[in-house]
């Protein structure tokens, strides 16, 4: 099993607070963490040990370490694609941000699948001493910003920061139609579809609240170029509302039965990321692709 040490020095503009303070509620690790750093004696206050209720400040430097039962996945699995296709847009020690091809998975389905980001970003660290493990999905046939943690620890932060919204996502479509009005929110509940296992209704099975935020960028007759924002995080939410609203995305094969030929046109464009330990907030953007921008073309909106 493998063990893993963070090393943080805390900043100048750090405010003196206790040590399990620090790490509960300004590093958001969860508690079982926290419960084996103490009682195991594996957290370090400038290399020595020191009781959670310890004051910790600026320039102190806080040790963590990890033996590796502490994770529900304490190791990655994934096979290391020889030759990696990734396109990396932002990394730190402990994460990547990458633009995920549209019709490539984000994860192997079974053991031993390969081709997938996953594989790709396994083959990206291999030799590094950071391994790849999933923090969310896009939809397969979906492009665009797709966060990657390098260790396990930094999984449940990065899970928190993203439930709360503090990390938000915000993507580009290209719908059918004109969309009315052009600015606002859609919060139909999104279910299980009752005749297609693939895909999820309005309504549907076992239906959960969602909220999506839109903003109308250019638009004709033909199509509406859209700005949107996820509140929560249900499955095809963006393709099952606009669908819902009668404009469809354009190239979406589920959902859009006039237009729809790949590729899907719902892109991850933009992603307010906020760094693990630091807290630091980076906007990370996703160029799109080539297909996007002429199908832009295509449909008289221009370029983005």
């Amino acid at each position: 099993m493998k063990r893993w040490e963070i090393v943080n020095q805390l900043a100048a503009s750090q405010q003196p607070r206790p040590l399990h303070e620090l790490l509960a509620k300004q590093w958001l690790l969860p508690r079982r963490f926290v419960h084996y750093l103490r009682t195991r004696r594996n957290v370090l206050v400038n290399g020595q040990y020191r009781p959670v209720n310890t004051v910790v400040g600026p320039g102190d430097q806080v040790t963590l370490r990890f033996i590796g039962d502490e994770f529900r996945t304490g190791q990655s699995s994934y096979i290391p694609a020889t030759h990696p296709q990734l396109t990396v847009l932002f990394e730190t020690r402990d994460l990547l941000v990458v633009n995920k091809p549209a019709g490539q998975k984000c994860h192997p389905n079974y053991h031993g699948e390969t081709g997938t980001v996953m594989n790709d970003a396994a083959g990206y660290l291999a030799g590094s001493g950071s391994e790849a493990f999933m923090v969310h999905r896009i939809d397969q046939q979906t492009s665009g910003a797709l966060i990657i943690a390098k260790n396990p620890v930094v999984v449940p932060i990065l899970d928190r920061l993203i439930s709360a919204n503090r990390i938000h996502r915000t993507y580009l479509a290209l719908a059918e139609g004109r969309v009315s009005p052009a600015n606002g929110s859609w919060r139909w509940s999104i279910g299980r579809d009752r005749d297609d296992k693939r895909k999820r209704q309005v309504g549907g099975v076992g239906a959960q609240s969602a909220w999506t935020d839109y903003q109308t960028l250019a638009a004709n007759e033909q199509a509406t170029l859209l700005k949107l924002s996820l509140h929560t995080g249900r499955t095809h939410q963006l393709r099952v509302h606009l669908a819902y609203d009668r404009h469809p995305i354009i190239g979406d094969p589920l959902y859009n039965p006039r237009y729809g030929q790949p590729p899907l046109l719902l892109h991850g464009a933009w992603l307010r990321l906020v760094i693990p330990f630091s807290q630091e907030e980076e906007i990370v953007q996703a160029p799109i692709a080539n297909y996007f921008q002429q199908s832009l073309l295509k449909y008289h909106i221009g370029k983005v």
